[in-house]
């Protein structure tokens, strides 16, 4: 709902969009059973939105929205959103890839993951 409330709302010809969902092995090669995902309420999302805002700018797009989960997730639901608005391709996809890398690095998200039943902090991102 979210989302279609923000394509209705965009003026520019181009949209680029990014959805990821929770993966079904874990960095150690185990079955995922559970991804818990924690986060700094409020800082997290300043944070979030102010990177969107200084790539908006750096790439020429005219706007974003990013939705990410927190709590519990499944393997195989969605966990992450990055959507932008542009004038053109380009810049829509430029952006949309350097917002969805700022929150995979920048981001003060806590991942844990859980197989046989072991939690195990995840002390890196996955690669690109």
């Amino acid at each position: 709902m979210e989302l279609d409330a923000w394509l209705r709302s965009q003026m520019g010809a181009a949209t680029a969009m990014f959805m990821g969902r929770v993966r079904d092995v874990a960095m150690d090669g185990r079955a995922l059973e559970v991804l818990e995902l924690s986060h700094y309420p409020g800082l997290c999302e300043r944070l979030i939105d102010t990177s969107a805002r200084q790539l908006l700018q750096q790439h020429g797009a005219r706007s974003a929205l990013v939705l990410h989960r927190v709590g519990r997730l499944l393997p195989g639901e969605l966990i992450v959103l990055v959507a932008i608005s542009a004038d053109r391709r380009g810049p829509a996809q430029r952006c949309c890839a350097a917002l969805l890398e700022a929150l995979k690095h920048d981001a003060p998200f806590w991942k844990r993951e859980w197989s046989h039943g072991e939690g195990t902090w995840l002390s890196e991102n996955t690669p690109l």
